[in-house]
């Protein structure tokens, strides 16, 4: 007889989609608000939802975000009640980043006065590529897929590492700098340097394995990137391009050698890039097809990533 799925409550994209790699989607009872893959989540309840209104543009949403952090509130509220009576076996959450989802303090402060229920919570904080394996691992544990998580990590390892071999094989590694928020201006950190290395390029501004940074735009002039990948976190590819004018009105933009040479791509950092989980491997996959073009073509693009707009198409 089939031993029982855990009931998993999943408060972060990354994990949601991690649990549903091991086979366990048909487990997972609760879901954040951001959580909308693999398709047909979006039909779970929904258990945190951000204290500041998402909309407006990047500049709104960090001011907003600022101020909450700075009065000492968290960023996220969580459904304690609902979470209680949907009574997970596994709650997966984060403590890497107090902006992204809800935060571990949150979570325990949630369970803390449960009685009568063991109910286990993983926390992921992944800050570069190796941990990813070690919290698909730490995942897998908690839901009872040791074997399967052993073999997701074998598999996405292999494919990554394919992809790089043929990468480093190349000779040209284009400069490149990776834009994770648009303004003010904040660069790709944690394990987006290294995908970046593993698709053939050099980057820049970042250093792998440490939190993203805030830059002047004076840094990004003066780092003159030949290739620049406009991802910011939560944004999918058309709320990022609907932005590029704010970067387009920098002075100098149109001197950049990325501008000049046509290598600027607006990529989805709301489903790749950013999320932490196993479509790092797709993000490595369009990552090199803006890198090397001539030497890789998954079929993203246009999915994946867009060449920005002209000026007056946006």
């Amino acid at each position: 007889m089939t031993a029982a799925q855990p009931r998993i409550v999943s408060l972060i994209c990354s994990a949601t989609e991690i649990v549903a790699a091991l086979g366990h989607r048909d487990g997972l009872v609760g879901r954040s608000h951001e959580c909308d893959f693999p398709p047909g989540v979006e039909a779970l309840p929904v258990l945190t939802e951000p204290r500041f209104d998402t909309g407006g543009t990047s500049a709104d949403i960090d001011r907003r975000v600022k101020d909450i952090l700075g009065a000492g509130l968290a960023v996220y509220d969580i459904d304690e009640r609902q979470l209680q009576e949907l009574a997970p076996d596994v709650i997966v959450t984060q403590d890497q980043c107090d902006v992204c989802a809800v935060s571990l303090a949150d979570v325990e402060k949630a369970v803390c006065g449960w009685t009568g229920r063991d109910t286990r919570v993983v926390s992921l904080k992944p800050e570069k590529l190796a941990d990813l394996w070690d919290d698909i691992g730490a995942v897998a544990r908690a839901v009872g897929a040791e074997d399967k998580g052993a073999r997701l990590v074998a598999d996405l390892k292999e494919r990554m590492a394919d992809l790089s071999d043929k990468a480093q094989t190349l000779g040209e590694r284009p400069r490149t700098a990776i834009i994770e928020w648009i303004d003010p201006l904040m660069t790709g950190g944690n394990w987006m340097p290294e995908l970046v290395n593993l698709a053939g390029g050099e980057n820049l501004l970042s250093e792998p394995g440490k939190h993203s940074e805030w830059i002047t735009w004076e840094a990004l002039a003066d780092a003159d990137p030949e290739v620049i990948v406009v991802s910011p976190c939560g944004y999918g590819i058309d709320r990022a391009a609907s932005e590029m004018g704010s970067l387009e009105a920098r002075p100098g933009w149109a001197d950049l050698s990325a501008v000049r040479n046509g290598r600027v791509a607006i990529a989805d950092g709301h489903h790749f890039f950013n999320r932490p989980g196993p479509r790092l491997a797709e993000s490595l996959e369009i990552l090199a097809e803006i890198l090397h073009p001539d030497a890789f073509d998954f079929g993203w693009k246009g999915r994946g990533w867009v060449a920005p707009p002209a000026g007056g198409d946006r």
